[in-house]
């Protein structure tokens, strides 16, 4: 009896050690993922290691735009939960976890790392869904938050998202509907955030941060950059970038840039740290779109926040800036009348001159426009004087 006992402890002791044992998805082939999951599917998945360690992509396109050579990738109407769990892509074209179509992913407390060419760290396209809790996020070649063609929802809470690859490499790329909250997102040597097209990016109580190191002929440096691109991977229309607290820290460049596309950004209680060698706000033509026509038409809309730095809008380009309870301190287009632009403050804002100012239309009282030695010219006509 005693020696069944022990045969019978024995047997559950190696049960349970092999249930203990992580469980790991591999992948070696060219378009291969660890973790398919597809058609009508619905799987969860805890505690595993999910690893896409050789064979590239057989089309760059198919693995931007619909996942093909992710390491994990959801699609058709399957839906994929994953915690507590590590996904490691270091072959070509090789997305960490990629929604496509209708796919949906939920995703918490997971680690994943890209090193890979040509691929991001947490995806959608063609309308997919990934939703994600606290997970640390690497990627070496393009954003680590980032969607393509077609687009989706993209929504994450709490973690750490890095980017360390340069140009074209933020800590969020969009062409969808991503939102972050309460994370830290960082870009070592790109921009923080880009918007291509009729898309959106919300951060609520967000850290984040960009290095531009931008070294393309005719590229303006700037941390956030609003545009559109003649890839057609993102419909026309308006960028809309809103961040609501948190804090954003630009190491090269302008805070902000809008060029190609209509653009509306909205700030409240959020604290802007400028870099060295860069202002506020660019609104101009660069080098996208058409000369002549490529320039950039941009809403800024301040809520209980403080602005400071300089803004700059050329001929073909047009600004509405709108301050509500809120302060500015800075010049625009202190060289010279350009563009339309327009400037309302309400009974509780204020704007400090830093230079001489030239704008098409003003609302608001000329108190509320601190001179501080220089001229605010409104249609040519000093308002200040």
């Amino acid at each position: 009896m005693k020696r069944f006992a022990m045969i019978l402890l024995l047997c559950l002791t190696l049960a349970a050690s092999a249930l203990a044992e992580p469980k790991v998805y591999t992948a070696t082939l060219e378009d291969e993922s660890a973790v398919d999951v597809s058609g009508t599917e619905q799987l969860t998945l805890t505690g595993v290691t999910v690893q896409k360690t050789d064979g590239g992509a057989s089309s760059a396109d198919a693995a931007s735009f619909r996942g093909v050579n992710a390491a994990i990738r959801v699609y058709d109407s399957a839906v994929l939960t994953i915690s507590g769990s590590s996904v490691t892509a270091t072959a070509s074209n090789a997305t960490g976890v990629f929604a496509y179509d209708h796919g949906t992913v939920y995703i918490s407390d997971c680690d994943v790392t890209v090193t890979g060419g040509g691929a991001g760290g947490v995806q959608v396209a063609g309308g997919g869904t990934l939703i994600g809790s606290n997970l640390t996020v690497t990627s070496a070649s393009k954003a680590a938050i980032r969607s393509d063609r077609g687009g989706g929802t993209l929504i994450l809470d709490g973690g750490r998202y890095t980017s360390t690859g340069k140009n074209g490499c933020p800590a969020i790329y969009s062409t969808a509907d991503i939102t972050v909250s309460d994370a830290l997102c960082v870009s070592e040597q790109s921009r923080a955030v880009i918007i291509e097209g009729k898309n959106t990016v919300t951060l609520e109580n967000v850290t984040i941060e960009g290095n531009d190191q931008s070294t393309k002929e005719g590229s303006v440096k700037a941390n956030v950059l609003l545009y559109q691109s003649a890839s057609g991977d993102a419909s026309e229309g308006t960028s809309v970038f809103t961040m609501t607290g948190g804090e954003m820290t630009s190491r090269s460049g302008a805070m902000f840039y809008c060029t190609n596309t209509d653009s509306v950004i909205n700030l409240q209680n959020a604290r802007l740290n400028l870099s060295e060698d860069g202002g506020l706000l660019i609104v101009s033509a660069g080098r996208w779109g058409k000369d002549g026509r490529n320039g950039g038409d941009c809403t800024l809309n301040a809520k209980d926040q403080t602005l400071e730095g300089d803004i700059t809008v050329d001929a073909i380009s047009s600004l509405a800036l709108h301050l509500e309870n809120s302060a500015y301190t800075g010049a625009i287009n202190e060289t010279g009348e350009a563009g339309n632009v327009t400037v309302t403050l309400d009974e509780n804002s204020t704007w400090t001159l830093t230079g001489d100012s030239y704008i098409t239309a003003f609302s608001g009282s000329a108190e509320q426009v601190i001179a501080n030695g220089y001229t605010l010219y409104v249609g040519g006509i000093p308002l200040n004087e």
